[in-house]
């Protein structure tokens, strides 16, 4: 599923993935789901996408995620 999730925020232009996963598996995995999977990350984290990866490294190091959105973005 994280792979998946992954995917789609290696399509979007002006982030960087890796900050779009983590601030979407923030916002919308259970904290047991997240607790699994940087759990599965610091046992080698086989399958993990490499944007995946340093995904969930953001949120084991409990940084915040950067915006979605570059500074400036929706501005006219």
């Amino acid at each position: 599923m994280a792979n998946q999730i992954g995917k789609y925020f290696s399509s979007q232009r002006g982030i960087d993935p890796a900050d779009g996963i983590a601030d979407h598996l923030a916002k919308y995995w259970d904290p047991a789901m997240r607790r699994k999977i940087v759990e599965h990350l610091r046992d080698g984290g086989a399958g993990l996408d490499r944007d995946v990866a340093r995904a969930v490294g953001i949120i084991a190091a409990g940084r915040k995620p950067a915006p979605r959105h570059p500074a400036g973005a929706n501005e006219a």
